[in-house]
């Protein structure tokens, strides 16, 4: 898959993957490396700690177990609405490359 596509494709999927509950940023990677094998463990937490940066998402730790802490994420308000926004112009492309043959 071309790198610029995927780009923004994996920046949808993560915020989509973090709209729920919060989510241990472990537990985000295998949700994504399921769907994106041949993306890197690296690369998501890039993308993870960006929207952190740019307020998309919140971080926090998380109660200590028997092991380290744990980091969790969580989207913000201004997330939610980037999440929408996304969504909506994901919705906007299908439409227009289905229109000209391509996909289902």
């Amino acid at each position: 898959m071309d790198a610029q596509l995927k780009k923004g494709v994996l920046e949808l999927c993560l915020l989509q993957c973090l709209s729920g509950e919060p989510k241990y940023g472990y537990d985000v990677i295998q949700t994504m490396r399921a769907r994106f094998p041949e993306v890197t463990e690296s690369t998501f937490y890039a993308v993870l700690r960006r929207l952190a940066r740019e307020g998309a998402a919140d971080t926090f730790q998380g109660s200590a177990s028997n092991g380290p802490v744990r980091k969790y994420y969580r989207l913000t308000a201004g997330g939610r609405e980037r999440l929408e926004r996304m969504t909506e112009d994901w919705r906007k492309l299908r439409e227009i490359v289905e229109g000209l043959g391509i996909g289902p």
